[in-house]
């Protein structure tokens, strides 16, 4: 213990670190010498693939939530794996700094967006989290405790990321971490179609102050482009609104973008309002504080917590929300969207495409899924690499190899179940040269999994580092369903039979689950 590529400096964790670290390694290296597959507890998660993990075969590294250390000189920090993104932000903005890439709800986990592939709106200059990831420590699957980084173990520092924890456990990250300021200037930029988001991101990419950059479709001919940079409170911006979205009565951020937009045009519906020039100056602009803009999608979970006021019967009104906000924060509807199974009635997923294929992909979605509005828009720098090496055109030699991640969250269509719809979403993206993000339900055959990703690089890796016993990273992503007896090879998944798909046992499960509070992912 202690081997680390630069010196750590002494902390009240660092001790407590390593002796925890040494207990895990010994619990694997007893795995292992029984030849038994294991999983590793965290203590939460915001996937919404349903959890198999149970108490006797799994690894509890939920004890490792510190920082170790926040370093102003080198901007760095040392952080484990199940520190959350909202305390990672508390720990290193006092020095002026945050890392390059923050996911978008507080209760991510670094551990999580490193294995997990996270982006968000910086992620067109920084590209995906793992990017700010310098070295980590990792404990093989045989318990041999090692240290990944671009000089030691690359291949293995390189394969870490987006694999899902099928490599070994990281235990402790060193990050890089960029200045910050107070406030973010935030531009909302009226658009009027998808190729319209496409032609002003692009703009905003050239725009080398911008430092933010994302979009929203509300409707196939409706939507904004926000572009944002780090701001302080200076003679330029004092005339602006300061707006925040994380207090009780605040305004969900996309509800205040639509009426932002909708305010800007002037009118429910507009064609083209590309700006000819390449800054957003002449969009309306606001201050938002860093921390409110960094989470501004956490309460209702981007829009997502509307459908549950649509499951309850609820109505959807600003008062309401107030007296409910307790639970639209993404922490407490994960735990209640696992502990019910709702998670099964609906699509939820991220993809990823080539710039040149999001209109064919967009026009599809129109068809087989028009009611799902809004969409999410976030521009991508792969630097030509991407997660599990998907077999994907290199994603740096133009604008139009450009990858572009479409969030598309909503119910599944009346008369279609979720595993009829996800399978028909997958084909289509395979066909673009598109994939998914593994977070979610991933209901591709083995075969059609590994057409997608580099399984020689994949299995090579897991044969050099030992990792052959762990389940693999398709073994761990699949969703498994049910074929329909007498029928032509209709599928459904448990929530869609029986007492729980009667209205709203499921929901009120889940709500009450959620109250109580507890461990929702591992069963006895």
């Amino acid at each position: 213990m202690g081997d680390y590529p630069v010196r750590v400096d002494q902390s009240p964790h660092l001790a407590k670190h390593e002796a925890a670290v040494s207990i895990i390694a010994q619990q694997v290296a007893h795995f292992d010498a029984s030849d038994i597959p294991f999983r590793i507890f965290h203590g939460n998660t915001n996937s919404t693939r349903p959890s198999v993990r149970t108490r006797a075969c799994t690894i509890d590294i939920s004890s490792l939530h510190n920082v170790i250390s926040v370093n102003q000189t080198t901007r760095t920090c040392l952080v484990e794996p199940n520190v959350p993104m909202d305390a990672l932000v508390a720990a290193t903005l006092p020095y002026g700094l945050v890392p390059p890439v923050v996911p978008e709800f507080p209760g991510i986990t670094v551990g999580g967006a490193f294995a997990g592939t996270a982006g968000e709106s910086s992620s067109f200059r920084h590209g995906f989290f793992d990017k700010a990831v310098t070295w980590t420590e990792v404990i093989l699957p045989d318990g041999e405790i090692v240290i990944a980084s671009k000089d030691k173990n690359e291949d293995l520092f390189s394969g870490l990321a987006g694999t899902f924890g099928t490599l070994g456990i990281t235990t402790l990250f060193e990050i890089s971490l960029v200045p910050a300021k107070k406030f973010v200037e935030l531009s909302y930029i009226p658009v009027g179609n998808i190729e319209d988001a496409q032609r002003v991101m692009h703009q905003v990419t050239e725009d080398k102050e911008m430092d933010f950059l994302d979009g929203i479709m509300f409707a196939p001919e409706r939507g904004v482009v926000m572009a944002a940079k780090f701001a302080g409170r200076n003679s330029t911006n004092s005339g602006m609104p300061v707006v925040t979205f994380t207090k009780a009565w605040d305004q969900w951020f996309y509800l205040h973008t639509e009426q932002v937009t909708n305010k800007s045009t002037g009118v429910d519906t507009i064609k083209s309002t590309t700006p000819t020039s390449k800054s957003p100056a002449a969009a309306h602009r606001e201050l938002i504080p860093l921390t409110d803009y960094l989470f501004r999608y956490d309460r209702g979970a981007f829009w997502t917590g509307r459908f549950a006021f649509t499951y309850f019967l609820t109505p959807f009104t600003r008062f309401i929300r107030w007296l409910g906000d307790r639970y639209m924060h993404t922490r407490i509807m994960y735990h209640a969207l696992h502990r019910s199974g709702l998670m099964q009635r609906f699509i939820i997923q991220d993809m990823a495409l080539p710039n040149k294929n999001i209109p064919e992909f967009s026009a599809w979605l129109d068809t087989e899924l028009p009611h799902i509005y809004p969409r999410w828009l976030c521009p991508l720098k792969t630097e030509g690499t991407v997660s599990m090496h998907p077999h994907l055109a290199p994603a740096a030699a133009s604008n139009d190899d450009a990858l572009l991640n479409i969030g598309v969250w909503g119910p599944t269509p009346p008369g279609m179940r979720q595993v009829t719809v996800n399978r028909k979403i997958e084909a289509k993206l395979t066909s673009l040269q598109g994939m998914k993000w593994l977070y979610a339900q991933t209901f591709y055959t083995e075969d059609e999994f590994w057409q997608i990703y580099d399984r020689t690089w994949y299995e090579a890796l897991r044969k050099k580092y030992r990792a052959e016993k762990l389940p693999s990273v398709y073994e761990k992503v699949r969703t498994k369903f049910e074929v329909e007896p007498n029928t032509d090879g209709d599928v459904r998944l448990g929530i869609e039979k029986g007492f729980w798909s009667i209205w709203p046992f499921a929901g009120v499960y889940g709500v009450l689950s959620a109250i109580k509070g507890g461990d929702y992912l591992r069963k006895s």
